[in-house]
């Protein structure tokens, strides 16, 4: 019989810090799987708040520059850009030093769902709707070329490069999944598995395994060079808004409209761990870079932090006034950034020593 532990998370409300001023809707588990709950949230075991590798994380800056809900938020490989787009249409790249916008990208006409760097972070995708991405040059601030190839009455909701850059691949309310060759912005293959739109897509890190999140309640594996499904994920019971590979490459995280967020055993496709405190829709998970942290934002207007080795939660994070749509840990995870629907990206800062 499983021990559970009432839990010791640190509880974070945001006071105002430096807010940059505004310019102007989506509101079959195996047997490996243990799922623990207490009245208060999970926590399988007890938390040891001095751990060194356990961050703590503050606000340090507001960023209220778009006019409409936040989509998505990514942090360029150095650290020092953060983009977001938007339900506006557009695209805003931040300095993540001081918080202040540095270009505002236009040229889609439909809300911007996702936003991903390439691994140079020269180049920045962005997914929306009509069924297009765009390319932009992160330096001049300009589109390098528009990809059409997902069905035109659909919205393109996730991007991501591969991490050898080699890759590009698009999930889409079409139900499909394309991979792209970014030397030749080409499609290399389309992935037909899915019943219902994709909402995520995420790369291991080894650029070898490609995994997809749907509204079908159902995670997937896919070959990335070859396009072939590999396996199906079963276990949640309402559709999958997130995944994402652990920085290892054996555990996948995935969010869902159950308001849980699994721990999955990549080379065995099993449920590990269902991690149960939100009280609304897991919208957005990451991965902090040692592997050591899960975020995830949420339909409760938080964003959490688990430890991923003793699963337990850390930190809850207020401060937005709407459901988060998107986390993202910057590349030495001293930062993490959160967008809402509320308009905003609000960087957390994790505390020195």
């Amino acid at each position: 019989m499983d021990h559970v532990i009432a839990k010791r998370s640190t509880e974070v409300e945001e006071v105002p810090l430096r807010e940059q001023p505004a310019s102007n809707d989506e509101a079959s588990s195996t047997e490996q799987h243990r799922q623990y709950s207490n009245p208060v949230g999970l926590n399988a075991y007890p938390v040891d708040d001095t751990a060194e590798d356990h961050r703590r994380y503050s606000p340090f800056a507001t960023l209220n520059d778009h006019s409409h809900w936040l989509w998505s938020v990514a942090f360029s490989p150095d650290g020092k850009l953060l983009a977001s787009g938007s339900r506006d249409t557009t695209i805003k790249l931040w300095d993540t030093a001081t918080g202040s916008a540095l270009q505002t990208l236009k040229g889609h006409s439909l809300p911007v769902h996702s936003v991903a760097f390439s691994p140079d972070g020269k180049q920045l995708a962005s997914g929306s709707g009509g069924g297009t991405i765009r390319l932009w040059d992160t330096v001049r601030g300009s589109t390098l070329q528009t990809l059409k190839w997902h069905s035109d009455t659909a919205m393109v909701r996730s991007v991501v490069f591969s991490p050898d850059g080699k890759k590009l691949a698009s999930g889409s309310e079409d139900g499909t999944v394309r991979l792209w060759d970014t030397a030749t912005r080409s499609v290399l293959h389309t992935l037909k598995s899915h019943s219902d739109t994709v909402r995520s897509v995420a790369f291991s890190p080894d650029s070898k395994k490609l995994a997809s999140g749907s509204v079908d309640w159902t995670v997937r594996f896919w070959d990335a060079a070859t396009g072939s499904a590999l396996q199906t994920l079963r276990g949640h019971s309402d559709l999958v808004r997130s995944v994402v590979f652990s920085p290892d490459g054996k555990q996948l995280a995935s969010g869902s409209g159950d308001m849980t967020i699994m721990l999955w055993d990549v080379a065995l496709g099993s449920a590990l761990q269902t991690l149960k405190s939100h009280s609304g829709i897991v919208h957005s998970v990451a991965f902090s870079p040692d592997g050591n942290q899960l975020a995830s934002g949420s339909g409760d207007k938080t964003v959490r932090l688990w430890d991923t080795v003793e699963v337990s939660e850390l930190q809850t994070l207020k401060g937005h006034s709407g459901p988060v749509y998107s986390v993202a840990f910057s590349p030495n995870g001293k930062l993490l950034a959160s967008g809402s629907a509320d308009g905003k990206v609000k960087l957390w800062k994790a505390a020195a020593g």
